[in-house]
């Protein structure tokens, strides 16, 4: 393995992929991915990707929309560019041969999804992020100068006089490397995997943002988790997601005698954001005592099992008909809203280092996610980033922000390990309050001392992996107990009204080592 190379991106999902296509014969440069081809929390995005190109839409609407859901903190600037950009780089999907549903014209056909004030979500039935994996990485798999390492566990940031320089992994052998670069790019995706409840596959261990934190980038907005609404809540069965594009069609959430319940709570019903919805579903729990449940039995089945066949596939493994039967759904952790800290080219705090993607925090979700704009950040930002990437490096145009300095606690006794997924869910999860988040923070930030201090002898990818959870769950623990306030995916108990005055900010967090020895 060449130990040089002009670019490296870490990360297999739509934002890694569309910078690869852009970095394509501009100089050597390596993929690494910590998985095969088809595992990234891309493959597993079920609803769709939102573009303004349908006849009655436009990028003001779209940017409409998303400032609306995320609740007053999206960066204007970083969703201008999101909505104006992102028709052009759907089209160029749909000339690299995404095959999109289409209607009866040929035209993409395009869904409406919660919080979206008309249909814009382009979608390949249910498995709309394999479809885009899939021509992504057709586009990209030929490219000459390119070397793709699957099964490549990246495992540390390689920083030189401040300046990114590299990354060290762990092979598909298991053998330990690095690659030195003039630029990195960090596309790894989310952290759903540091809630025991959520709709990410297990590679979703949060490994990019722990890099990035290690190393000393700026991070922020961690308060900010959507839970997704609707996930299948069999008992001893997989927590399935049931696309926001089921209540698109029609679907309707109805408590256990039956009764949609959604009116009651917001006037957009069904369609409400998903902060609104999740948030419903608990009040709705709490006033009858008994489950809610998801139903489509009122439309018509031939067209729901058309429309949606892999999820009448899971549904029916777990013993359930899709179109008839009344489907037990609660929420589960689905996307972190926060992330490394970026300007609008994807540059971080630290020169020589981009993000994008999950990863990443543009600012353009704010503190509540709108459904399906997360493909399309993946995709122009992906680009942006690798653009930047190409040019002489400079500084970052980070936003205005109070900045923190994030100092671990003393860790824990040997053998002192919280499972951290269990507690994430039951103290950080959906509802929280101070009690509960100060009791984690202690507990999780021991943990995550222990685990720090065991990663400079770990050989275990394991264990890479949950001192990442560990380290993200302190850190998205420690930002919710910050603020005393209720918005978007942040929702506490004990502030359960939002609050404009004190906490229309953002606030980042770096990693304070001056108490390391």
């Amino acid at each position: 393995m060449t130990d040089q190379a002009d670019f490296v991106v870490i990360g297999g999902g739509i934002a890694g992929l569309r910078a690869m296509a852009t970095l394509a014969g501009a100089g050597p440069t390596v993929l690494l991915t910590k998985a095969g081809p088809a595992e990234s929390n891309t493959g597993y995005a079920q609803g769709g990707i939102a573009a303004a190109i349908g006849p009655d839409d436009s990028p003001e609407l779209h940017l409409a929309d998303t400032l609306k859901a995320g609740a007053g903190l999206c960066d204007r600037a970083a969703v201008e560019v999101l909505v104006n950009q992102g028709p052009d780089y759907v089209r160029e999907l749909l000339d690299w041969g995404a095959r999109f549903d289409r209607d009866e014209n040929g035209a993409p056909a395009l869904a409406r999804e919660g919080a979206h004030s008309v249909h814009r979500v382009l979608h390949a039935h249910d498995t709309t992020g394999r479809e885009i994996a899939r021509t992504l990485w057709q586009r990209v798999a030929p490219v000459a100068n390119a070397a793709i390492l699957h099964d490549a566990q990246a495992i540390s940031l390689i920083v030189e006089d401040g300046v990114c320089t590299g990354v060290r992994y762990v092979d598909s052998a298991g053998r330990p490397d690095l690659v030195r670069a003039r630029a990195v790019l960090l596309a790894t995706g989310g952290a759903g995997r540091v809630f025991e409840q959520t709709t990410n596959p297990p590679i979703a261990t949060g490994d990019g943002l722990a890099m990035a934190f290690r190393a000393g980038a700026r991070v922020s907005d961690l308060e900010f988790v959507q839970f997704h609404p609707t996930v299948l809540d069999v008992p001893s069965g997989p927590r399935f997601l049931l696309s926001e594009a089921l209540r698109g069609e029609g679907a309707r959430l109805v408590n256990a005698k039956g009764d949609a319940f959604m009116e009651r709570y917001h006037p957009a019903g069904d369609l409400a954001a998903r902060d609104v919805v999740a948030t419903s579903m608990v009040r709705e729990r709490a006033r009858t005592g008994r489950a809610v449940y998801l139903s489509l039995a009122h439309l018509d089945a031939s067209h729901v099992i058309a429309r949606f066949p892999s999820i009448a596939d899971a549904c029916a493994a777990a013993g359930l008909d899709l179109a008839r039967d009344p489907l037990p759904v609660s929420p589960a952790a689905h996307y972190v809203c926060g992330g490394v800290d970026t300007d609008l080219e994807g540059r971080t705090s630290i020169p020589g280092l981009f993000a994008a993607g999950e990863v990443a925090c543009t600012g353009v979700h704010g503190a509540n996610r709108l459904a399906s704009n997360s493909l399309l950040e993946g995709l122009v930002f992906g680009a942006r980033a690798a653009a930047a990437m190409l040019q002489p490096s400079r500084p970052a145009q980070l936003r205005e922000m109070r900045t923190e300095a994030a100092v671990l606690p003393a860790a824990g006794p040997q053998g002192a390990i919280v499972d951290v997924p269990t507690r994430m869910w039951a103290d950080v999860g959906l509802i929280r309050d101070a009690a509960g988040l100060a009791a984690a923070i202690a507990d999780i930030g021991a943990t995550s001392a222990r685990l720090e201090l065991d990663l400079e002898h770990c050989r275990d990818l394991a264990g890479y992996r949950e001192a990442s959870i560990a380290l993200v769950g302190w850190l998205i623990a420690r930002a919710a107990l910050r603020r005393t306030e209720s918005r978007g995916g942040h929702r506490r108990h004990d502030f359960p009204e939002r609050d404009d005055v004190h906490w229309l900010i953002h606030i980042a967090d770096t990693f304070d080592r001056s108490s390391e020895s």
